[in-house]
């Protein structure tokens, strides 16, 4: 796997780590939480290309442009000990091996300087260096890369409290004073709040529901209850949404767990939030895919004899230069963008595998976006059902262009931009 992917569908973290993180946060060290940021994020779904001037773009102008000094933090990859091509430049992905692929990347896009910040698995204690910390103080943004996040909270927060390392809080405390602090997948990933992923599938989460802990079955739906280092509180996050079919997880996830939002994050796309935490947190997104905002308020979900139930969510999917306000709601589609009158009278194709299992050789990735998109571009349907691959039971998926769905375009023909489109889930 290339150093700088990171991005595997089914990361299950090599070793045995103690799940003492799991336990149930004191008050205590709840109230010992620093106040929330008022700086900037860049989250990308995973799968960043080198090439992706507009998001690396992004995030050295918010660190300062031409002055940008990037501290990159790959903790969630393997350590050197633990990576049999430790030795080759070609072949390793480790965390010293990444760190450096990202420090060039962001250096060849245009930072003055970018340095890897010694820390994994393996360096836990360095995670209270004084001189780590002082490295950290001296970078003006920081890029947390991709692996597995659960590896960030083992190196980053001390155990059972769940609290802060002398680097994280330097790192939060440069974040509160207007820093940027991006990430990509697991790095996108720890920037939640309570109840952060850290695995499952679509069809096994509709199926058996979620449960706290972090497991080395990559197929259940599992959580940190107390999250990860809640950079960003007023959704759940997921990553990789659309290539890998994770719509169902996080609608479980989010139905479980008693939030009402999800954000939903496409590969090689940034969500940026400005001013996150505070009441002026509003977002945009950058690329060339989009980001899902999954919407529970109305949402009512019950299991029956025959399974998992869901009716009443929503879906709104923002693409390029879209904004959305976290406080009100309310999606803002891009300028040149318009509302879409529908000129098809096809039915929108069967869909039989809405979550693109890794089970379906034929599966193809955003099955999900597709059906949605689908049927915002024909006048010939209200709704349309796709089906999961997998049955026992076999799960019904419905759209609806419920009462304030909108479609917007920029090229009058096709559908890009979805606002508030009607999502049940029913077993069959």
């Amino acid at each position: 796997m290339r150093a700088h992917s990171g991005t595997a569908r089914r990361t299950v973290l090599a070793g045995s780590i103690a799940l003492a993180l799991l336990t149930t946060p004191t008050a205590h060290a709840l109230s010992e939480r620093p106040q929330q940021p008022h700086g900037s994020l860049v989250l990308v779904g995973g799968g960043l290309k080198d090439d992706n001037k507009q998001v690396y773009g992004e995030i050295i102008k918010r660190a300062g442009g031409p002055a940008a000094r990037i501290g990159v933090i790959t903790a969630a990859s393997l350590p050197e000990s633990q990576d049999p091509h430790a030795g080759d430049p070609d072949l390793c992905s480790n965390s010293a091996c990444n760190g450096a692929y990202y420090a060039d990347l962001f250096k060849r896009h245009g930072a003055a300087d970018a340095q890897w910040i010694p820390l994994d698995i393996d360096h836990v204690a360095d995670a209270d260096s004084d001189a780590v910390v002082a490295q950290v103080n001296s970078m003006t943004g920081f890029f947390f890369g991709g692996g597995d996040q659960y590896r960030y909270l083992t190196t980053l927060l001390h155990g059972d409290r769940h609290t802060d390392s002398k680097v994280l809080a330097a790192i939060r405390a440069k974040l509160a004073r207007g820093a940027v602090v991006a990430g990509s997948s697991a790095g996108a990933q720890i920037a939640s709040g309570p109840d952060m992923v850290s695995g499952g599938e679509s069809y096994e989460g509709l199926r058996d529901g979620s449960t706290p802990g972090y497991y080395e079955d990559p197929t259940r739906l599992a959580r940190i209850p107390e999250g990860g280092f809640g950079f960003l509180r007023s959704g759940l996050v997921d990553t990789h949404t659309g290539a890998y079919g994770r719509e169902g997880r996080a609608l479980r996830l989010a139905a479980d767990t008693g939030h009402d939002r999800v954000y939903a994050l496409e590969e090689n796309t940034a969500l940026v939030v400005d001013d996150p935490g505070t009441p002026r947190e509003h977002l945009t997104v950058l690329g060339p895919n989009g980001v899902a905002v999954l919407d529970l308020r109305g949402a009512r979900a019950h299991t029956s004899a025959a399974g998992w139930i869901l009716r009443g969510a929503r879906y709104t999917y923002l693409t390029d230069h879209d904004r959305y306000d976290a406080r009100t709601w309310a999606p803002r589609p891009a300028p040149g963008k318009r509302p879409l009158s529908p000129m098809s009278t096809a039915p929108v194709p069967a869909n039989t595998d809405v979550f693109h299992s890794s089970a379906n050789p034929n599966g193809t990735p955003y099955s999900f976006r597709t059906t949605a998109r689908g049927l915002a571009s024909t006048r010939a349907q209200n709704t349309a059902t796709a089906t999961t691959f997998e049955s026992g039971p076999r799960f019904d998926v419905t759209f609806s262009k419920a009462g304030g769905f909108s479609a917007w375009t920029g090229d009058g023909a096709t559908a890009q931009t979805l606002i508030g489109m009607g999502i049940s889930i029913t077993p069959r």
